[in-house]
């Protein structure tokens, strides 16, 4: 992994800024060559890989900090385009989460942990639905759990040890974003090879291609009242 992979991941602890997290997401387009029906493929697991202390303790600091997942606008305008965003996110997730509050406290989340690892909130959503179907208490053959099913030796590796918390919603979406972000850093911005490698199966295309199709429900344009 590159130094500056490194450093992004360290940027994902305590030294970024809330700003920051909502205004800094990457742009992470996908190729429409890969968009297949997101049942194409089946989740997977990560495979457990040796990582160097420097990886190791970035990560670590990554899931440390536990704040709250509640955004904070400085301008008017980003805050009534979060607020947009909401709606109609929770207008096509009303089908699987039936509940407001429970879709609200879901897409806040997302979007809060997506944002804080520099990721595309429509992209964490189309893996979320491959990977679980927005299931909270998913559990794959090979054990991965939860909204981004996350493989328990990720809570030993970097975390407390403790593989229960994987069915808490936020740190679930955390360790998943984190790793998500790791991947891309370690194979230089290639989401395709990322995916795979987030899913057991990099170079194979099934797994990939079912996220960017899925992804494409989730992509929002924000279009302001007209004054």
């Amino acid at each position: 992994m590159s130094g500056e992979g490194v450093d992004a991941l360290n940027g994902l602890g305590t030294g970024l800024s809330r700003r920051n997290c909502l205004v800094a997401a990457a742009s992470l387009a996908a190729p429409s060559a890969w968009l297949v029906a997101p049942t194409a493929a089946h989740a997977g697991g990560q495979l457990e890989e040796p990582l160097m202390d420097s990886v190791r303790t970035a990560l670590s600091s990554a899931i440390a900090n536990q704040a709250p997942p509640e955004p904070e606008f400085f301008t008017t305008d980003t805050r009534l385009h979060y607020v947009r965003w909401l709606a109609a996110m929770s207008d096509r997730l009303r089908r699987r989460k039936p509940e407001w509050e429970v879709r609200r406290d879901f897409l806040q989340t997302v979007w809060y942990e997506s944002k804080r690892a520099g990721l595309d909130v429509s992209l964490v959503l189309g893996l979320i639905q491959v990977e679980s179907g927005f299931r909270k208490f998913a559990v794959s053959s090979v054990g991965a759990r939860g909204y981004m099913q996350v493989m328990p030796f990720w809570t030993r590796v970097i975390g407390d040890g403790d593989a229960g918390k994987l069915f808490h919603m936020q740190t679930n979406l955390r360790f998943g974003c984190v790793i998500l972000r790791h991947y891309i850093d370690r194979e230089r911005g290639d989401l395709f090879m990322a995916l795979g490698r987030y899913n057991g199966s990099r170079g194979r295309p099934p797994y990939p291609n079912a996220v960017f199709g899925a992804q494409r429900s989730w992509e929002y344009v924000d279009r302001p009242a007209a004054g």
